[in-house]
């Protein structure tokens, strides 16, 4: 039978009605495997595994992996995508290489991220005749910023006219991605939607029959948006056939079928140009940011809500009362606002930014900002939002003035505070100039965006080619694992102590209060953004950790 030998309180014994372990206020100096001791400190079980003391019970434990560069000990930690553990740290900001996908400059293009394959979708009007439309898929990975494509596929699977994407939008009800265009296929230009089928794990896309939407004429600049309320594609743009009037349709997705219900005007005053939608799920609103030719080409936005296959309006508000051009729109999910960019054409075609917020059929604007003025004009402006840093970012293509025309696609990472905008950061995104014909998305698993266009028309050598962008940190809203329980070099197995363990290695906490982990590796007391929680204090040296 076992039997317990111990001299005095600190020792193991053996009691009527229970087991008393060993009692000291730190780690003792030596140990053997399997080793357990209570420590009165943080009052918790302590176990010797061979290599180091951690904490049992109370849901504590630890996790091992291989680092992926050096951790310190009681660092915060990171898991990566590739199952690697990274020290919390605030990564300079960068991008990969050019990923191409066609030797030559495509036309008009769109880009969306299928997130049940997660896989990127390409859509792109091939520069020969007839000018086909062609979908590429890819693959996108951050350890180097790169895109790996699969080979294109023909958007039409009858006819030869030319097709002319607009948008790439995923339906996340269906699982299904759709791509809306415009076409000639049936004799006269028509907007077309189409569902696609991503076959993940490979590269290769399927699609339906495709639907029109627009049967009068061109649905020129549409755009897209999915409201996960209703269960519903809401698609809205300039009809070419109607006076330019603003429009919108609601779409149903089932099966590789799309069925639309009627059309209503949001705008009848004149041509609506570049209409761009996003949803706001606290409102359960959708947002329309136009340029309205109707009056003096201001910048104009307007609240619409869905019913069922049915869209209704609220009054319009100009937002910029200049000659608003490339005028688009995206939802903050951080703020609870939009984020509205354009070109301001009245005032040396600088690029301009603003937040607006929903409230019932109305919206209500922040103060306008200038995020480019260095060039002679600002190209297409593409707002997203990055879900994982909590972060928008506005893409754009500068313009020089000169021959060619037009600087590197540049991001401009933002930071929001209410209703007021100011930019963090400026990146240009290749040593190669593009024009105007891009589009950009937001990988949320690799925490990468994704711009496409043409490429290299410097140096005359045109291609059409991704550029992947990391806005900067590691850390996310859900990546936080633990803190390292010791020091190791990159490549060696590390263990990390996770929810319920106690970290002992911290200086300088707030006994008693929360801590959060902060962008560049530190705890405080106060949430960054995003809002990670490390745990509570016990010490100044020792925290809980817990989500």
């Amino acid at each position: 039978m076992p039997v317990f030998v111990g001299t005095g309180d600190t020792s193991s014994r053996i009691r009527s009605n229970r087991v008393g372990f060993a009692s000291h206020s730190a780690n003792p100096g030596t140990a053997s495997e399997g080793d357990v001791y209570f420590n009165s400190s943080d009052g918790g079980l302590r176990a010797y595994d061979g290599s180091a003391w951690s904490a049992v019970g109370a849901g504590g434990g630890s996790f091992t992996a291989t680092a992926s560069g050096t951790l310190s000990n009681g660092s915060p930690v990171v898991i990566n995508t590739d199952g690697t553990v990274s020290k919390v740290a605030a990564s300079n900001v960068s991008f990969g290489s050019s990923s191409e996908f066609l030797d030559k400059s495509v036309g008009a293009t769109a880009i969306g991220y299928d997130e049940s394959a997660q896989r990127v979708v390409l859509a792109v009007s091939h520069p020969d005749s007839p000018y086909r439309g062609q979908v590429y898929v890819g693959v996108v990975t951050a350890s180097d910023n790169s895109v790996h494509w699969g080979s294109a596929t023909n958007l039409q699977t009858t006819g030869t006219q030319q097709a002319t994407p607009h948008r790439v939008i995923y339906d996340p009800n269906s699982q299904k991605t759709i791509i809306l265009y415009d076409s000639s296929s049936t004799g006269s230009v028509k907007g077309y939607a189409v569902v696609g089928t991503v076959a993940g794990p490979g590269l290769g896309i399927t699609f339906g029959t495709p639907v029109v939407y627009e049967t009068g004429g061109q649905a020129y600049a549409s755009d897209a948006v999915y409201d996960p309320i209703n269960k519903k594609i809401v698609i809205v743009y300039l009809d070419a056939s109607d006076n330019g009037y603003g429009k919108a349709i609601v779409g149903t997705v089932s099966g590789d079928v799309i069925t639309f219900g009627s059309t209503y005007t949001f705008e009848n005053g004149g041509y609506a140009w570049n209409p761009n939608i996003s949803y706001d799920p606290v409102a359960n609103k959708v947002l329309i940011a136009y340029r309205d030719a109707g009056n003096s080409n201001y910048g104009t936005a307007i609240v619409g809500t869905v019913s069922g296959n049915a869209i209704t309006f609220g009054t319009a508000s100009v937002f910029a009362s200049v000659v608003a051009i490339y005028t688009d729109v995206s939802y903050n999910s951080k703020v609870g606002k939009h984020l509205i960019a354009y070109r301001d054409n009245t005032n040396s075609d600088v690029g301009k930014a603003l937040m607006a917020t929903v409230s019932g059929d109305t919206v209500t604007f922040g103060s306008t900002i200038t995020f480019e003025d260095g060039f002679s004009a600002v190209g297409y402006t593409t707002p997203l939002y990055d879900s994982n840093r909590e972060k928008s970012v506005i893409f754009a293509v500068p313009e020089t003035g000169g021959s060619p025309n037009y600087e590197n696609t540049t991001a401009y990472v933002c930071d929001i505070d209410g209703d007021t905008v100011s930019i963090a950061s400026t990146t240009a995104l290749n040593t190669n100039r593009n024009n105007t014909m891009f589009d950009a998305t937001y990988d949320p698993f690799q925490a990468r965006f994704i711009t496409a266009g043409r490429n290299n028309i410097v140096d005359g050598t045109n291609s059409s080619a991704a550029i992947v962008f990391n806005p900067g940190n590691n850390l996310f809203t859900d990546n936080f694992l633990g803190f390292s329980d010791a020091a190791y070099s990159n490549g060696a197995t590390a263990k990390v102590q996770i929810v319920g363990s106690i970290d002992d290695a911290q200086t300088g906490l707030t006994t008693g209060s929360l801590h959060y982990v902060q962008t560049d590796g530190t705890l405080s007391t106060t949430a960054g953004t995003p809002s990670v929680v490390a745990g509570i204090a016990l010490t100044d040296t020792k925290i809980l950790i817990r989500k």
